[in-house]
């Protein structure tokens, strides 16, 4: 398979955050915020397999500020590594402030999905090719990750995580 960039799946949802979408302080309801990035996760890992995809698993998300209604709030995913079948999509959330126009970073999150054919069986995906400095961060990151997941579930051998092993060497 021909490998490709994190670029090539970069995904960009912007959207408002209306009353009907925010809890009683008036914050856009943690559930809204992950159905959204599932959607932009689900685009990216789309993009970069052009198979239909399924969500495997939310590996992480951090809800470090609170999203105001009325704010617009972009979701930004992308493939972060790719596996045999599976890919890593890391998310950003932005708001933008709406006096200045500026971004802050609120949110992001880590989500894993899986290739799959028509059956629902899983199918290879192409391989990445980090280019800029975070991508590479990012793509050397996803390969500690699942190792760290594999062995949790008892199906690597806490020996063979080379990866993982060599952050406390």
């Amino acid at each position: 398979m021909i490998p490709k960039h994190p670029s090539e799946s970069l995904t960009i949802l912007t959207d408002l955050v209306l009353p009907s979408e925010t809890n009683p302080l008036n914050n856009l309801f943690g559930g809204e915020l992950l159905a959204r990035m599932d959607r932009a996760a689900s685009i990216a890992a789309r993009r970069h397999s052009r198979r239909i995809v399924v969500t495997a698993s939310v590996n992480h998300v951090a809800f470090n500020r609170a999203v105001p209604i009325g704010s617009v709030v972009t979701v930004e995913a992308k493939i972060s590594r790719s596996f045999k079948s599976s890919m890593e999509i890391y998310i950003d959330v932005w708001i933008e402030d709406r006096e200045s126009g500026l971004r802050n970073k609120a949110n992001e999150g880590i989500y894993t999905f899986v290739a799959v054919d028509d059956t629902g069986r899983p199918v290879e995906v192409a391989p990445i090719i980090p280019e800029t400095e975070l991508e590479k961060q990012r793509f050397d990151a996803a390969l500690r990750r699942k190792q760290l997941s594999l062995v949790l579930a008892g199906k690597m051998n806490p020996h063979d995580a080379t990866e993982l092993k060599a952050l406390f060497s």
